[in-house]
């Protein structure tokens, strides 16, 4: 039997593998065109696209998908079928800022982007995701305090 981390991190490298394969239909065109245009070999790219990913560190995954300009968010949970990759929402798709301070923040970031290495990017990510999922498990926390805040008024 695995353990749970293993489960959650083969569970993240099917996701990526499928978001990357979603792409790969999307730009269309032959495998091998595809493949040379992520900077793959093609039989990386059809293992990729059959779902034959457990030989593929996550790492690696990431790295394609960088190189592909996908945004992708990275989600952990308590059990592995909370994990999963998914497709982040441009900036410029988002709905409108809701705040100049956000705006600000924002055009930092997109900024400080266009200066980071590949590597300096892909560790950037990784925090942000840390950072995201910190968020992620606050608000769980808040919204269970605020569960019990109101049982005991009612």
């Amino acid at each position: 039997m695995r353990s749970l981390d293993e489960a959650t991190i083969q569970s993240l490298r099917r996701d990526i593998a499928l978001q990357i394969s979603r792409l790969a239909e999307r730009l269309g065109g032959t495998q091998m065109a595809v493949a040379k245009q992520l900077g793959l070999p093609q039989p990386t790219l059809s293992k990729i696209t059959n779902g034959r990913v457990a030989e593929f560190s996550i790492e690696f995954l990431i790295r394609i998908a960088v190189r592909a300009g996908l945004p992708l968010t990275l989600q952990t949970g308590r059990v592995p079928e909370e994990a999963g990759a998914f497709i982040s929402r441009p900036a410029r798709e988002s709905r409108a800022s809701r705040s100049k301070l956000a705006d600000k923040a924002r055009e930092s970031l997109i900024d400080s982007e266009r200066r980071l290495t590949p590597t300096q990017r892909l560790e950037a990510f990784l925090e942000h995701n840390q950072l995201l999922g910190a968020l992620y498990q606050a608000g769980r926390a808040a919204e269970r305090t605020r569960m019990r805040t109101a049982s005991r008024v009612a």
